[in-house]
């Protein structure tokens, strides 16, 4: 193989790499005051991040992270 081929698929790998990475975020909606776990980070007022700046890379994390915040257990 051309070394040029071999580092241009090293430095493309690098780049993409983290694009596939799935992050989980715990919020609440602000008139419900009900917590959830989403894939994407709110955009809107309606819902704001209460696991202040934790990114959860799995699903379980983000459940259990859920359990630890306050205001998604009091309610």
């Amino acid at each position: 193989m051309n070394i040029k081929t071999i580092i241009a698929a090293a430095v493309l790998t690098s780049v993409a790499a983290p694009a596939f990475a799935q992050s989980f975020y715990v919020v609440q909606d602000v008139k419900t005051k009900k917590c959830t776990i989403t894939e994407a980070k709110p955009t809107t007022t309606e819902t704001t991040v209460v696991s202040g700046d934790t990114v959860y890379k799995t699903r379980t994390e983000a459940e259990a992270g859920m359990k630890t915040v306050k205001v998604c257990t009091t309610n």
